[in-house]
């Protein structure tokens, strides 16, 4: 059974939203500060975070980015419950590692919808050859893991699924468009800003490699023509 994290200090509306989750079949633990959402995520590993950015200790975002720097949490997908609907705050959001955004109010159904899309995605095994390297860049995608030189990168889900969907179509430049359809879904109210927020993370994570993600101006991305670039 999946579990999810509700962190939440609007105690009616973390009520509805748990209710909501466990007639969806999930193991639901609730709570209404920071301090106890870090400490109950570190505690069970959910399968999914929800996550309100404004709590009466510690902002979402500062704890968006505790989970993102742990090794073992960092490919939990989190969403963001929030009043603030400002484009930048969306695009903040996604910069610091958030898998979807919420506007407060919402319905059940989409918030319900959302949560679905996003652990489908992240189960979906992938059915191509597992392994490939690109130079100094080497990906598993079994393990969802990746690897620059001996350093191994921690990727979230989408990072992950955005690496992958550039190297898969070989130097091929994808419009944002394309790469919103491929890596986020069509149930994604994700953004062209969505992508860059991302790319920008998978780049500053690639470190020494970030250029192997090309910008093609007016265009959109690709993955660098590499010629030691191999399949396992």
């Amino acid at each position: 059974m999946p579990r999810a994290l509700l962190i939440e200090d609007d105690a009616d509306l973390s009520e509805v939203i748990a209710y909501n989750l466990q007639q969806e079949g999930y193991q639901v633990d609730s709570a209404r500060t920071g301090q106890d959402g870090l400490r109950l995520v570190r505690a069970n590993t959910p399968s999914i975070v929800l996550l309100d950015v404004v709590l009466p200790d510690i902002r979402g975002t500062d704890i968006c980015r505790e989970i993102r720097s742990d090794t073992r949490l960092s490919g939990v997908p989190i969403v963001f419950l929030t009043a603030r609907d400002e484009e930048i705050d969306r695009v903040v959001g996604f910069e610091l590692g958030a898998d979807d955004y919420v506007t407060k109010p919402f319905s059940m159904r989409e918030l319900m919808l959302r949560v679905r899309a996003l652990l489908r995605r992240a189960e979906t095994a992938p059915t191509a050859a597992s392994t490939f390297r690109a130079g100094r860049l080497k990906v598993d995608r079994e393990a969802h893991r990746a690897w620059v030189g001996a350093q191994e990168v921690q990727l979230t889900a989408l990072e992950f699924r955005l690496l992958v969907a550039l190297w898969e179509r070989g130097g091929r430049v994808q419009s944002r468009e394309a790469l919103l359809d491929s890596v986020w879904g069509g149930e994604s109210t994700a953004s062209s800003r969505t992508v860059d927020a991302h790319i920008k993370r998978l780049r500053d994570k690639l470190g020494t490699l970030r250029d192997c993600v090309e910008t093609v101006r007016g265009s959109g991305y690709r993955f660098a023509d590499t010629a030691s670039a191999a399949r396992e």
